[in-house]
Order: structure tokens, then C-alpha cells, then sequence
């Protein structure tokens, strides 16, 4: 189904769900001093919440915690004529730590905190070319 504005295939819950187990890199949108504040954030997936890990004095943690924020994660062709987009929406609380895998070779800093946003709220679009 095209959703309302036409910018692609609407998906739903369990698609959105898979397309971000693909990922491992998205963005989190959250308050700081009464102004939204986004910032990039390695990521994975459990169960149907997005967990990430944050140092404990920085604003992200002192915006995101125990509030409601977004998250967004995408992927695109490099002539943006294909890709997809998923968005979801949660409060964020403190969890367990959980294995980010990261490609880099810079180890995980010590003392960081882990915050999970469950999909209260998800939706995504499959996008695919304007001649299609």
C-alpha cells in the first residue's frame, strides 16, 4: 500500500521489526533544553526494542532517559532512487547491557549505560524509483 503522500510502500510492524535487524547504526531524536536534539547511535535490536549504549553524564542520557523519544534508522541507494525507512517511537529506560557489535576498531568505553526504546509506535516505507 502507498501511504497518503505517495512516498512509497507503507510497511508494517514485522517488516519495519526486520529491516532494522539489519542495521546497526541509527539516529535518536530526544529533547535537550527544551529543544529537540538528534544524535547517531550504534544500536540492536531485542526482542522489539532498540537498545544502545550512552555515557551516563551526557545529554542524550540526561534527555533520553525515562522519556519519550524517537528513533530512526534508514538505508539508501546512492542515487536515492531506492531504499527504506523505519521510525519508531518509545520512552526510554535504563537496561541490562547487551553486545554491540561494532565494525570499528575501538573498543567499548567502560561505564556507559544502556537505554531501550521498545516500538510503542513503528512505521516504515520501502522507497523505489519515480519510473517504477
Amino acid at each position: 500500500m502507498v501511504d497518503d503522500v505517495g512516498f512509497g510502500l507503507l510497511l508494517d510492524r514485522q517488516q519495519c521489526l526486520a529491516l532494522l535487524r539489519t542495521a546497526s547504526l541509527g539516529r535518536v531524536i530526544y529533547t535537550h533544553r527544551a529543544m529537540p536534539a538528534v544524535r547517531p547511535v550504534r544500536f540492536t535490536v531485542v526482542e522489539d526494542a532498540v537498545v544502545f549504549a550512552v555515557p551516563p553524564g551526557s545529554p542524550l542520557y540526561a534527555g533520553a532517559r525515562d522519556a519519550v523519544v524517537a528513533f530512526e534508522v534508514d538505508e539508501f541507494a546512492a542515487d536515492l532512487g531506492a531504499g527504506w525507512y523505519v521510525s519508531l517511537l518509545g520512552r526510554a529506560t535504563e537496561s541490562v547491557a547487551v553486545d554491540l557489535t561494532c565494525p570499528c576498531p575501538a573498543p567499548a568505553r567502560a561505564g556507559h549505560r544502556f537505554l531501550r526504546v521498545p516500538a510503542e509506535t513503528i512505521s516504515g516505507h520501502r522507497l523505489a524509483c519515480h519510473a517504477e
